[in-house]
């Protein structure tokens, strides 16, 4: 077994933790010998959800914190506020270099506040992005930035670009990625103040294989490895969701239905909808709180 990678995990980040967070963390030290996992929480509750799994004692470690950080609370207040937090306290652990890496499922915005405050930027980069990796018909794509940077600059979206590719190549393994910015169609001429100012930079990057923008509607067919993007985040939720739904193909059941391979996307049951295509034609998605909501609007309506 080689050098361990330590890597800290967010025990009270997200909708299921700890249960699923900690069933996780078990096994992924399974599965990888050389991993190492520092669970941060608060450590009765850790301890106890631990006691359930049979688990390789000396890679797993419980980090006390007696504080958590809420998604609906204010990222940087909570920050500040909540210095023994699992978020701050597993950051800090990662700035004195006790660990390798940092993991959350909590709030994405003291993830980022706190990943910059207290972790820090890597020399050079202007701002952090989110960087989810998203589904499409032919594997999965890496959408940058999904909701940081709504004031981001042209230099802000290069970076991410090259960001995105490095990320691509030597991560996920997609050689020469190719990199698409996103936009209103796919003439040069064409874009906000933003992308018509980004796109001659990009084309002048050798160490980037832009092939030029492309259409939200086109993202899930895969067009790119790459997705650089900025202000177009809520717009590009909604109409990306209708077209994976297209692209999975799966019944629509009578009853309420969590579809599994997108589960922030909820069904509410419906006698006369019976597929996902027909659910596109209607142009609408279903919600949690058996809304509909009218995609072209963007605008939410009783059920």
């Amino acid at each position: 077994m080689g050098n361990l990678i330590t890597v800290v995990v967010d025990a009270m980040g997200g909708d299921n933790a700890p249960h699923e967070i900690i069933k996780g963390a078990v096994e992924a030290v399974k599965e990888k010998q050389n991993l190492k996992v520092l669970l941060v929480g608060q450590k009765e509750v850790v301890e106890k959800e631990l006691s359930a799994y049979d688990y390789p004692k000396e890679r797993i470690e419980v980090i006390h914190a007696s504080e958590v950080i809420e998604t609906g609370e204010p990222p940087v207040a909570a920050i500040k506020g909540k210095k023994d937090s699992s978020i701050v306290v597993g950051m800090k652990l990662v700035r004195k270099g006790e660990a390798d890496a940092f993991v959350s499922a909590g709030s994405s915005g003291a993830i980022l506040v706190g990943g910059t405050t207290i972790v820090g930027r890597i020399k050079g980069i202007e701002r952090a992005p989110l960087a989810p990796m998203i589904p499409t018909k032919n594997g999965a794509s890496l959408l940058i930035d999904c909701g940081a940077n709504v004031d981001a600059r042209s230099s802000h979206l290069v970076q991410f670009a090259r960001m995105g590719s490095i990320y691509m190549e030597h991560v996920v393994g997609v050689k020469n990625p190719r990199v698409g910015i996103v936009n209103i169609g796919v003439e040069e001429e064409k874009g906000n103040a933003l992308v018509k100012e980004t796109y001659p930079l990009l084309k002048e990057c050798k160490d980037i294989n832009f092939i030029g923008s492309i259409e939200a509607r086109e993202i899930p067919s895969g067009v790119a490895d790459v997705i650089v993007t900025e202000a177009f985040v809520e717009l590009f939720k909604t109409k990306n969701k209708q077209l994976q739904l297209e692209y999975a193909n799966f019944t629509m059941p009578n009853k309420d239905l969590d579809f599994k391979l997108y589960p922030d996307i909820y069904c509410c049951g419906s006698d006369e909808i019976k597929s996902s295509k027909e659910l596109i034609l209607a142009g609408t998605i279903p919600s949690k709180e058996n809304e509909v909501m009218v995609s072209d609007i963007g605008r939410k309506i009783s059920a």
